[in-house]
């Protein structure tokens, strides 16, 4: 980090707590999270003054997820705050979040004072060195004189290029020092260089690839949405008549009630999207990293298909899958480049073997079943909130159908953790969420084992007067695990099976509104009732206690070996 002398005559010096204050606020942060403890109480006694909207969670962990969907729904870098020791290490799941989905965060955390560090103090950890591996960049600050420039710098840092979680940790000592602001500058950092707009060369070479394909595919991930590419994605595809599958992080970077869109692929994606790009001679991936729940086994991954790989990440770039044309640039950027190459195909044959696909294998459960199906609550929710709500999930057998039957049609529209898988994320991202944008409405679709680790956070809802929603899928099992206990481990239910407390009036105590629906008959008014409420309210659906998410590509198989199929056929 920069050292920044003190006998600029320009240079205005203030106490640190109120520096770090001053750079929130030139940094245009408006909201953020955190959890108050005693080597931070010097900077919250300066946020007490502060025109900065500043929610307290019940945990830390819950804050750091409030931050991260704060940052995906609204495209600005999230922040939140915590003590040192336990304060720091509670923060430690939210951020590896945040990192594996790429979202820029800042995360403060206070330290003991330096001449305490490495004397096992009271509430000292050793923050950075815990967080290292799970932050795009972390520091601590040792010199009054770095304070200010540091946290500009961890601001950029955290935004540029492929986004990501920086942390500083801040000793007490130096939020109350006296600490230079030098006057604000463009900022420099060789080690953060990006390729923006791909070389010229490697586009045209794309362009080629897709105007003499027969069969191409777009395989689109969460850095479309990164990127605010959209539009261009959507004129690419409808320029070059392409079909479009999108992981789990690119849903609503293309509109799915599109006739071009192949809905999600991957191991509980659509069977069409994974039949079209197993039998594509071109794949061309934008802002995805070909992760494991997405290829299946890379050995037989889209065995025919020419590859071409556009990321701003190079490390991202043949680090799971052999690419023939890489374009290292911005997805916005390369994509814009792309439309002037491109050529419109009929591709006929193309699409009529997809529309074949979709009409035999769509996404299906059993509609006459006289119990409550989870895909029916959802299908429902979509139904009357006309697809525009933005959903926010925990992780499990909801956060799938949540995929398969909500349709999304815009950017930022499902927040949800991907790469990490971390349970307990929904409740605090739906705040979060709505904290962001406080005119949309705002729906937690959970599971019962999720909403069980963060349900606290209901309190932070209630106290802020947030009108989230919370449909809980109900099925009294850690759903997923089950699901593979059923398939893999001979019904061995080993620990999966919960006894839950009553949620409705659990809900209720809290201070929410809360609804039990145990009947099918009884989905669509609870539906409606729950989108009716202007206060926090959870509605428990109790659903199918074992159905599973279909269809499904077992560990190890490829993507064209997909369980269940013969399951639709029947219902």
């Amino acid at each position: 980090m920069s050292k920044n002398g003190t006998n600029n005559d320009k240079t205005v010096h203030k106490v640190g707590s109120q520096v770090i204050v001053d750079m929130l606020i030139e940094q245009g942060v408006e909201t953020m999270f955190g959890y108050l403890g005693g080597v931070v109480l010097p900077l919250f006694d300066k946020l007490y003054d502060a025109p900065i909207n500043f929610i307290i969670p019940r945990h830390e962990q819950g804050g750091c997820h409030m931050a991260d969907a704060y940052a995906r729904a609204s495209g600005k870098v999230g922040v939140v705050v915590a003590t040192s020791g336990p304060g720091a290490t509670n923060l430690t799941t939210g951020i590896a979040t945040a990192m594996m989905d790429s979202v820029p965060l800042v995360a403060i955390t206070g330290q003991v004072r330096t001449s305490l560090i490495g004397n096992d103090a009271f509430q000292e950890a050793d923050t950075t060195g815990i967080t290292r591996p799970i932050t795009k960049h972390n520091m601590i600050i040792k010199d009054p004189n770095d304070l200010a420039q540091s946290i500009r710098e961890a601001f950029y840092i955290a935004k540029s290029g492929r986004p990501g979680p920086v942390l500083i940790d801040i000793p007490v000592d130096m939020q109350l020092a006296q600490c230079p602001i030098p006057p604000k500058g463009e900022i420099d950092l060789p080690g953060i260089k990006n390729r923006a707009h791909g070389h010229a060369r490697q586009i045209t070479m794309a362009a080629q690839a897709i105007n003499e394909s027969q069969k191409p595919v777009l395989y689109v991930g969460g850095g479309v949405i990164i990127s605010g590419a959209s539009d261009q994605l959507r004129a690419l595809a409808q320029k070059a008549n392409i079909p479009v599958t999108t992981t789990l992080m690119g849903l609503g970077a293309y509109d799915q009630s599109r006739p071009e869109s192949l809905d999600m692929l991957g191991m509980h994606g659509s069977a069409y999207a994974n039949y079209a790009v197993q039998h594509a001679d071109l794949l061309i991936s934008v802002g995805a990293r070909f992760e494991d729940r997405v290829t299946g086994n890379l050995q037989t991954f889209a065995p025919h298909a020419k590859i071409v790989h556009i990321d701003l990440d190079p490390s991202s770039i043949g680090k799971n899958v052999k690419v023939d044309i890489p374009v290292v640039g911005d997805a916005k950027q390369v994509l814009t480049a792309l439309l002037n190459e491109v050529e419109y195909k009929p591709r006929k044959e193309w699409f009529e073997t997809i529309a074949a696909w979709k009409a035999k294998h769509p996404f299906m459960y059993d509609k006459n079943a006289d119990v409550i199906k989870p895909q029916y609550v959802i299908e429902e929710i979509c139904r009357q909130t006309q697809g525009q709500a933005i959903i926010c999930t925990g992780v499990g057998q909801h956060q799938m159908w949540s995929a398969q039957f909500y349709k999304y049609s815009r950017p930022r529209q499902l927040i949800t953790s991907g790469g990490l898988g971390t349970m307990g994320f929904g409740l605090p991202a739906a705040i979060g969420a709505q904290l962001a944008c406080p005119d949309k409405p705002v729906i937690d679709i959970d599971g019962d084992s999720s909403f069980n680790m963060t349900l606290t956070e209901l309190s932070t809802a209630v106290m802020y007067k947030l009108p989230i929603k919370v449909a809980l899928i109900n099925n009294g099992y850690m759903g997923m695990v089950r699901q593979w206990q059923e398939l893999f481990y001979g019904k061995r239910y080993s620990k999966s099976s919960l006894v839950n407390p009553d949620f409705a009036n659990l809900a209720r105590a809290f201070g929410c509104v809360g609804i039990t629906v145990d009947k099918k008959e009884q989905v669509a008014g609870a539906v409606k009732d729950m989108l009716a409420e202007t206060r926090p309210c959870v509605v428990d659906f109790r659903v199918d206690r074992e159905e599973n998410v279909w269809p499904m590509v077992p560990a190890g198989k490829s993507l064209h070996e997909m369980d269940g199929l013969d399951i639709f056929e029947m219902a």
